[in-house]
């Protein structure tokens, strides 16, 4: 078996892999405070109590965008699960062409979604929108040239900046309205962040159809802990929750 690592801003996200298909999936917060023994035990408890035995786990990969975590998790594994971990970051093989100027500075969870979006939907332009602590649109093309992209502030940075840089506005649950006018405070504020959060991605894809990809629209593929908010609203052609998992093991096959 192969375990796939997701170690994000918020949270991080665990795929057991058997063969070609994902069995189990698991999440925990990310702490930067955490041991090694602490995220050992974590995986080896966890592990166990869904029925499957850390021994049989052959490769280990992980992308990560916090390096601070990097060597508690790549000591964890090596301890607790008996593999060092493969970390998806400049050097290893992508199968895709970086057209950035500076390719390290790509976050590994943007390689790896861009990894995964190409094995699941080959042959196609790509834009590869992760909805999490930050939002970020990446584009790829059917020719596996990874593009470049933009980087906006996710729907928990709005709502934290909201609720810090103003008097009286509340900490409100990240949810789809139901209206399209609040009623109050706390429903306006849910308007504004779905809707405006929607309308800059469409208008983003927008542009980078008609002057990236010269009018030929592309697929538009979601990941992310947010984008399910949007499971009723046609923003994206197709919601992939483990996305970035699915890069994370096509990098265990490539290295």
């Amino acid at each position: 078996m192969i375990l796939t690592i997701d170690v994000g801003n918020t949270s991080t996200t665990c795929g057991l892999y058997d063969g070609e298909k994902i069995i189990f999936q698991f999440r925990r917060e990310t702490n930067i405070h955490s041991s090694s023994d602490e995220i050992g035990i974590f995986f080896r408890t966890v592990l166990k109590e869904n029925g499957y035995d850390w021994k049989q786990i052959t490769k280990i990969g992980v992308c990560s965008v916090v390096p601070s975590m990097n060597y508690s998790l790549a000591s964890a594994c090596s301890k607790y699960l008996n593999q060092d971990p493969l970390f998806v970051q400049a050097g290893i093989k992508t199968g895709l062409k970086i057209k950035y100027s500076n390719p390290k500075e790509i976050g590994a969870d943007l390689i790896a979604a861009a990894m995964g979006a190409v094995h699941l939907f080959p042959n196609k332009d790509l834009i590869v929108a992760d909805l999490g602590t930050a939002t970020t649109l990446e584009l790829v093309s059917k020719d596996k040239e990874f593009l470049g992209g933009s980087i906006l502030p996710g729907l928990k940075i709005s709502i934290d900046a909201l609720a810090s840089g103003t008097a009286k506005l509340p900490m409100v649950e990240i949810a789809k309205p139901e209206g399209i006018l609040g009623a109050s405070t706390t429903e306006a504020i849910q308007v504004g962040l779905f809707y405006g959060n929607a309308g800059a991605i469409k208008e983003i894809c927008y542009i980078y159809q008609k002057n990236v990809f010269h009018g030929e629209k592309p697929l538009i593929i979601a990941t992310g802990g947010f984008a399910k908010i949007y499971n009723d609203y046609s923003l994206f052609d197709h919601i992939v929750p483990e996305l970035v998992l699915t890069g994370v093991k096509c990098a265990i096959d490539m290295n």
